[in-house]
């Protein structure tokens, strides 16, 4: 299912805004159905079945994203712009 919702998702937006989400499954569901009125293609059979999974790892109890620092980040830490 990882790899069907990183091609529903993906059409659009970064991962990023998926592993960021932390949502119930009621909210994927909402999540998931507006996106496919949006236009994401994802077959009748696997609705379900995505939202599972959404649900279950990307939830309401699971810890908050940390987004990975990049060179970028730690070569300007600190400096005043």
């Amino acid at each position: 299912m990882a790899e069907k919702a990183a091609t529903a998702c993906t059409e659009c937006h970064d991962t990023r805004i998926i592993v960021q989400q932390r949502l119930s499954k009621a909210a994927w569901t909402k999540e998931v159905d507006k996106m496919i009125k949006w236009g994401a293609v994802v077959d009748g059979n696997d609705h379900d079945a995505l939202i599972d999974y959404l649900s279950t790892g990307f939830s309401v109890d699971k810890p908050s994203y940390a987004a990975p620092r990049t060179a970028s980040d730690t070569t300007h830490a600190g400096k005043a712009k």
